[in-house]
């Protein structure tokens, strides 16, 4: 994968596809998204847990999808 950062407004939908993953099928919570989005591409924040709700809410939008409904809440 490219050298992208994990920053809300710049995901890519392959971003987004691996922090639904997180999140819903992987039960990650915040926190460990933020950690494990870290890790992958990069970051500040660590493991920041209003940085990884941020993270899912933005992924979520972008796959068109509610952030405060099932799958990912």
């Amino acid at each position: 994968m490219a050298n992208h950062r994990a920053e809300p407004e710049h995901l890519t939908t392959e971003m987004a596809r691996q922090i639904r993953a997180w999140r819903v099928d992987g039960e990650y919570t915040w926190r460990a998204v933020a950690q494990a989005a870290t890790e992958r591409w990069g970051s500040a924040y660590g493991s920041n847990q209003l940085y990884g709700q941020d993270l899912c809410e933005a992924a979520a939008r972008l796959l068109g999808e509610n952030p405060a409904q099932e799958p990912w809440n």
